[in-house]
């Protein structure tokens, strides 16, 4: 497995994978160092995440090879069907899955998932529009949010 960290607007990223696909993509809380040498493996994730934060990149197009339950794996999957720009509450994504009952173990899978931002976990509300939990914290889900919001706050001055 290879490993590298780089820089974003919301603290530094690690992305881990190998030949098979990307794996993990987690948000680091503490001040960590830049990796020097990104390898080959993951350089694509990590230029298709800069794009994302340049505003450049609406879609992510990488080999994925995410680790978890078939109902994890169910449920990131229909993360990805979330658009960018748009979001869904827990509910919705239960109705979606088919099973209105299995809201808390939906949005268990969501908190689970392996590839912050790639699998956008971060479009995922609750039902009155708040914002619920979020590993990464609910301010990076605020930044998230509004980064995919049409509707840009324009400066008066």
């Amino acid at each position: 497995m290879e490993t590298c960290i780089i820089k974003s607007p919301l603290g530094f990223t690690k992305i881990v994978g190998d030949v098979d696909g990307i794996t993990q993509v987690t948000v680091l809380n503490p001040e960590e160092k830049e990796t020097d040498i990104i390898p080959i493996e993951l350089e694509e994730c990590a230029t298709q995440l800069q794009e994302y934060f340049e505003g450049i990149r609406t879609e992510f197009s990488l080999k994925l090879n995410a680790q978890g339950t078939d109902f994890q794996k169910r449920v990131w999957d229909a993360l990805e069907q979330i658009p960018y720009g748009k979001t869904t509450s827990y509910l919705d994504l239960s109705k979606m899955l088919g099973d209105v009952k299995a809201i808390r173990a939906v949005a268990n899978a969501n908190g689970k998932n392996p590839l912050w931002i790639i699998v956008p976990c971060h479009r995922v509300i609750g039902s009155n529009g708040s914002l619920t939990g979020y590993a990464g914290g609910l301010h990076r889900k605020k930044w998230l949010i509004e980064h995919e919001s049409p509707y840009k706050q324009q400066s008066l001055f």
